[in-house]
Order: structure tokens, then sequence, then C-alpha cells
């Protein structure tokens, strides 16, 4: 079945949209092809309690103003509680130290979203541009597409310009009481480290993050840190754990239209990841790398940008091939790392 969407609409840029009892929808701009990130308000005592931050720009940064200035009229004026961010990827973390500088408000992150944001922007432990491009070139990505990605350093750190230096952890299970609603909070992974969604029994809604939205396929990539990390099957456990919720649940996602019908859509997850995977086994009769097989899971033109996803994401689905036992990882005098259908693969 398809997600039903109870709101046709966004906010306008600047506005808010109240999508349940004290829960406020913001949309704000991103300079990519998904050009737009869903960000959120909850109603607090004393104020609200801000649920991710979006990109770095100076537009985004007029909205935030615009607001702010309006949320000073609401019953329990303008104060910025908390600041709660999904994960360290630039569209939710962006503004976050930002937000915190001009409001005074504590940030609340995972420690694994934390420490990870302090790693790419200082590009230490693994993390980074140089390791991102070695990990490529061992996986057959061409000099000329890896010289694009080359020039795109410094990308996270443009959308994140500063980072918090102290944050307040959450960790999984908590409960946060905001406005006298309890949120459990909620670890996922596979899409990011450690990547915190919000569930809120009360009044039926999860805010989602990234890890389940309406209509595209979240990135799930391996990072060159953990370059043999089956996220895939880390990503497709933690949806799976979203069934125990109310099938009714009003989900919240960081990009598309607030829907319902949380388990239908997981259920297309996992279809539309197996079909993905067949595909990929299908094509390595020969031994294939990921770079060589961008075109059969992306049979697009791919800007530099969207290359850099789906090579993470091409090497996701190959490593949950070779953790399945259903190819077969080589590398041979070229020094790329290809993969071959197994013995008694598909028949």
């Amino acid at each position: 079945m398809l997600p039903d969407y109870p709101f046709p609409a966004p906010p306008a840029a600047g506005e808010t949209f109240e999508v349940a009892p004290g829960i406020r929808w913001l949309r704000m701009p991103l300079p990519f092809a998904l050009d737009h990130i869903n960000l959120w308000l909850l109603s607090d005592d004393d104020g609200w309690v801000i649920v991710d931050t979006g990109f770095a720009l100076d537009p985004v940064k007029d909205c935030w103003e615009r607001i702010l200035a309006s949320l000073a009229e609401t019953p329990q004026g303008g104060r910025i509680t908390r600041i709660v961010v999904t994960h360290f990827h630039p569209d939710h973390l962006g503004l976050a130290t930002w937000l915190q500088e001009k409001t005074g408000a504590p940030i609340h992150m995972t420690q694994g979203e934390f420490l990870t944001a302090h790693a790419v922007w200082h590009e230490i432990g693994g993390h980074g541009n140089a390791p991102m491009l070695r990990q490529f070139r061992a996986h057959g990505l061409d000099a000329e597409r890896c010289a694009a990605l080359e020039k795109r350093g410094g990308a996270y750190n443009r959308g994140v310009p500063a980072l918090p230096t102290d944050y307040r952890r959450l960790f999984a299970g908590e409960r946060l009481t905001i406005g006298g609603r309890r949120w459990q909070v909620r670890v996922g992974f596979g899409h990011s480290p450690e990547h915190a969604a919000l569930y809120c029994a009360d009044v039926g809604v999860l805010i989602s993050g990234d890890m389940l939205l309406p209509k595209i396929s979240t990135n799930i990539s391996v990072f060159a840190v953990t370059p043999q990390a089956d996220s895939l099957a880390d990503y497709l456990a933690s949806l799976d754990r979203d069934r125990e919720l109310p099938a009714e649940t009003l989900v919240l996602p960081s990009h598309g239209l607030p829907f319902y019908g949380m388990h239908d859509r997981v259920d297309a997850q996992h279809a539309h990841h197996e079909e993905r995977l067949r595909v990929l086994e299908e094509n390595c009769a020969v031994p294939r790398s990921a770079a060589e097989l961008l075109s059969t899971l992306f049979p697009r033109e791919l800007d530099t940008h969207q290359t850099m996803f789906a090579m993470g994401e091409a090497i996701a689905h190959l490593n949950r091939l070779e953790h399945a036992g259903r190819l077969l990882r080589t590398q041979s005098g070229d020094g790329v790392i290809r993969f071959a259908r197994a013995p008694g693969g598909i028949r």
C-alpha cells in the first residue's frame, strides 16, 4: 500500500504548520537535488524544543530568524529549551551551534553522532575526504570522478561551519519529558552511526529523521573507517524494530511529507533492497567492482554529490551479499576489489 499523506503541502519557508497538538512542522531549503529538509518544533512547558537545525545557508538562517521571532508571540514564549539533533549529517547538525549561541539552549545528541561529527569535520580517525577517496579507488572508481570528488573537499565543514564543544548525551530507550509528554529515543543504525528518532505514544507520532522516508530510500553507505561493515543489515534490522510501534503512528520524516502507513513502508524498504541485491547478484557472474556496478544500481546520470552517495550504497549492498554468502570478494593484480557470484548462487 502507498503511504497516506494527511497534509498535502509543506509549510512555506519561514512559517510553521501544526501537524499534531504541540508539534509544528518547518521546511528549509537544501543546495542539492534533494532540495529540502523537514525540521520540527515541540511545545515545552516554558518554550520550545527544536528537532534538527538545517544546512548552514543564509536563507536558512533567515527562516530561523522569522520563526524564532514568531515563537515569542506564543503563550509559552519564544525560549528554546533544548536542541535535539537526530544525526551528524550537515542538513541536521549544520546550524546547531549557531542556534545554541543564539538561544543558549543545550544540544542533545547520541555519542556516536557527536563524535563522528568531530572526526569528519577534522578528518581524523579514518574519516574525511582522503580516506573516502582511497576506499572508492580500491572499489574501482575512475580517476576523473575521484578528482571531482577531491575538489569537493571541505563540503562537510561548509554545511556545518561550527561544531558544538559540549552536548547532552541521548541514550537508546531514554525518555525525554517535553511539555508533559514522554518522548522515547529510538536509536537506529546503517544510515549513520547512532541515529536518534523520537516516538511519543501520547500523540502517536514518530519523528523518524532519515531512517524512514515516505518515497525515497535513505542512503545506506559503508564508510572507509569500517570497510567491511554490513550497514544494510544494520539498517533493515533497525526498521524491523519499528514494527513494534502501532500501525496508525503518524511518521514525521526529514524529507517528503508526513505520512501514515509505517509498517507497509518498512515492508517496501525490505522489498526494494532485496530487489537491488538480486540485480547485483545477477550482474556478478564475472567479478565486478562497485564502480562498474554503479550504472546497474543507478541507471541515470549522477552528479559528483550523487556519485559519493551511490558509491557508498553500492559497497553497502555488495558487502551485504558477501556477508550473506551470495558473493565472494576478490582482488586481482590491479588491486581493485571485485565481487563474484558464489558457487551455488542464483540458478
